[in-house]
């Protein structure tokens, strides 16, 4: 986790850059906490990519606390922000239940977010706590997915359903929840396609294979994890909207927060949509994805050593 930490943390220097540095200037430029104080923080935090909401929440508890506390110094809140915008991302541990029961994920979002690598990452942290993991590979669509999709379950060492190329996804999601049926797989993780003819025709077939796993395991626990590109700050909230709208997420696999100036956006999606973070990628290899604690997440942005 140590290396992890590291990772992350030299992931978040553009970040860092970005809105500590002005976070400092604040606190560093200002002999009172005056109503100007807060507005100079609101500005910078929002232009951060954390969000209208998060920011809004952010402020409104530090308000108090610089009352409750008795607070004059500008250097005096510093803590109190750090400590807020932890509270904001926190994620309850009941957001992992489905990593211990026998479960249905699913895994969506647009091409190109890292999702196909995303499936294969969460089938090796099962499998390393043990866990009967089975794939789907129901993005027919991209030739490369499968090719893909198979060399990672090598990697995680797991095994995979998958049909021809340009197949019916839903047909593979039936054939891959017989099969975890048949198997008593624990966890069956189904990566699905980022982008058909249009929009609407995405939208149907994930429904279509919602409404076969229903029908065919309706006593699985159920998750759907959305996989966000961390470098495309408030993009990615626009594709969880939409994809909110067909699906109900659970909630978000945030990858390539290694380099990203915009890497704020964690504390808006979470905020703003009300779905945890559960997982957060730093890099290429099986193990460069790692459950999201929030602790972690703002120690690094902020460079405070981990206790």
């Amino acid at each position: 986790m140590a290396g992890f930490f590291s990772r992350l943390k030299e992931g978040l220097t553009k970040t860092r850059n970005n809105i500590v540095h002005g976070i400092d200037s604040v606190f560093n430029g200002f002999s009172s906490i005056d109503e100007e104080f807060y507005e100079e923080l609101e500005e910078i935090l929002i232009m951060g990519d954390i969000g209208v909401n998060a920011t809004g929440d952010i402020l409104e508890r530090l308000r108090r606390q610089v009352k409750e506390n008795h607070l004059k110094e500008p250097a005096e809140c510093k803590s109190f922000l750090i400590e807020n915008i932890k509270e904001q991302m926190k994620v309850e541990e009941t957001a992992y239940d489905f990593e211990h029961k026998q479960s249905i994920v699913m895994v969506i979002g647009v091409n190109g977010v890292g999702k196909t690598t995303s499936v294969g990452k969460l089938a090796g942290i099962l499998k390393a706590q043990g866990r009967k993991v089975l794939i789907a590979a129901a993005d027919t669509y991209r030739a490369a997915a499968c090719e893909q999709l198979t060399e990672w379950a090598n990697r995680a060492g797991v095994d995979i359903i998958a049909g021809a190329q340009g197949a019916d996804p839903s047909s593979v999601v039936f054939d891959a929840v017989s099969a975890a049926k048949a198997r008593h797989t624990d966890v069956l993780i189904c990566d699905t396609a980022g982008r058909l003819h249009n929009k609407r025709n995405l939208m149907e077939e994930l429904k279509k294979m919602n409404r076969i796993i229903d029908r065919e395991f309706p006593d699985a626990h159920r998750e759907n994890l959305i996989v966000l590109d961390g470098t495309t700050g408030q993009n990615a909230l626009n594709q969880a909207r939409e994809f909110g709208e067909t699906a109900q997420l659970t909630g978000i696999i945030l990858t390539k927060m290694d380099g990203t100036s915009k890497g704020g956006i964690a504390v808006a999606i979470q905020s703003e949509l009300n779905i945890p973070v559960k997982y957060i990628g730093v890099g290429e290899t099986l193990n460069d994805l790692q459950k999201f604690d929030s602790e972690q997440f703002v120690n690094a942005l902020f460079d405070v050593e981990m206790r």
